[in-house]
């Protein structure tokens, strides 16, 4: 179930991801400017990331055998429509990109649908290898470009369109809900007001909109980066960005691994520690041999223990039943830290032609995010000693919560 669940979400965040490596292509062949191109490859982002909201409720009630197959049939049609007529004008590309947005909730599937299939102890890093999906990016980043240019405009889209049909027949036939899997019964109005009330909801929530949203900054704003502000060729820009992503895949399960051993406190702080001092790096635009390169790829590596260790922190302090919702309430966030980052970066290079104002501010909001965990989140999960928590707590319950 690990597996099928895992190779969904790549699958699902394949398509997602589409229109990053074509971002370039379409400025040029459109006449964008760059905040029209940063919106075009944020518009998904943004909508996958608040769609995960309900889908992780409806998850809780129905099941990942149920949604996963529904949301992989749901985002054939945007990707086909992007494919065969949606990429001639913005106003086209923005309403299937849109849509686009529904592979990005897959996510707040599969989250839930893992942690019920393994105990507390272990969920850190089964969640994390989950989390591994999203090197689906990685796919997209690989073979976009590459299938365009050999072949026409439609291919990527195409191709992807099978892959999400054969895996969404696939999980109908073969996922299966863990046993005694804790199915909610009230609705989902209050299921999502009770989220709001715990506290983990929104400490993981500023969490991950550093950590996994850091990730999809760059992963869907590299590209444009590195042609921009090292005058890289498109392909050569998108082979960089996948570097990045399937660092940053990788070390996903290691944070939740790590987070199961050590807490996921330490793995939080460590990583947004490293995440501070490669921005402030990069800000002053270094060379991108070596250093630019090594700033990167430790804040790839940072970022990915970071939406690893975070996620074993919902697993560890989420009561059955509500992991969906908080899930969902947290991707959300995840994403809409991935949001404006791009937004932010295409506008302060057009006004001042320079990125170096984008990466200081990562940094201090890093910074920010690295004080809050030593401070409030350490203070509320215990120190995040795994140990000391299951036994105060044998159930994994927060105190003063209930299924």
């Amino acid at each position: 179930m690990l597996a099928l669940s895992t190779v969904g979400f790549a699958v699902n965040f394949w398509a997602w991801a589409l229109l990053s490596p074509l971002g370039p292509r379409f400025k040029d062949g459109l006449d964008l400017s760059s905040f029209e191109q940063s919106l075009l490859v944020a518009v998904p982002v943004v909508v996958g990331s608040l769609g995960r909201i309900p889908v992780g409720a409806l998850t809780d009630r129905f099941g990942g055998r149920v949604m996963f197959p529904i949301v992989s049939a749901a985002t054939i049609v945007p990707v086909l429509y992007l494919g065969l007529a949606g990429h001639s004008s913005l106003p086209a590309l923005l309403a299937g990109g849109f849509f686009l947005g529904i592979g990005g909730t897959a996510f707040a599937v599969g989250v839930p649908f893992v942690s019920a299939w393994f105990p507390p102890e272990r969920r850190g890093l089964a969640i994390g290898v989950f989390g591994a999906g999203m090197g689906g990016t990685a796919i997209s980043a690989l073979t976009t470009v590459k299938l365009v240019d050999a072949n026409s405009m439609s291919t990527p889209f195409l191709i992807t369109a099978a892959v999400l049909g054969v895996y969404a027949v696939t999980a109908a036939l073969l996922l299966r809900d863990a046993p005694g899997r804790a199915v909610p019964t009230e609705p989902l109005a209050r299921r999502l007001a009770v989220t709001a009330r715990l506290p983990i909801t929104w400490q993981a929530s500023a969490l991950y909109a550093v950590g996994f949203g850091g990730y999809v900054a760059f992963s869907v704003y590299l590209p444009t980066y590195l042609k921009t502000g090292y005058g890289l060729t498109q392909a050569d820009a998108a082979n960089r960005m996948a570097g990045f992503v399937l660092l940053a895949v990788a070390m996903r399960p290691v944070g939740g691994w790590l987070s199961d051993r050590m807490g996921p406190i330490r793995i939080l702080a460590g990583s947004l520690a490293v995440v501070v001092a490669g921005a402030v790096t990069q800000s002053f635009t270094p060379a991108l041999a070596p250093v630019g390169t090594i700033a990167f790829l430790a804040m790839a590596a940072a970022l990915g223990a970071a939406s690893g260790a975070t996620f074993a922190l919902v697993a560890l302090l989420t009561p059955a039943g509500q992991v969906g919702s908080v899930t969902g309430v947290v991707g959300a966030a995840g994403g809409l830290g991935g949001f404006l980052p791009p937004l932010v970066m295409g506008s302060l290079y057009g006004a001042y032609g320079t990125y170096a104002a984008g990466l200081a501010l990562l940094a201090v909001v890093a910074a920010a995010a690295l004080a809050y965990t030593l401070t409030g989140v350490r203070a509320a999960a215990g120190g995040g000693d795994r140990k000391r928590l299951s036994e105060a707590r044998p159930d994994h319950r927060p105190a003063g919560t209930t299924a």
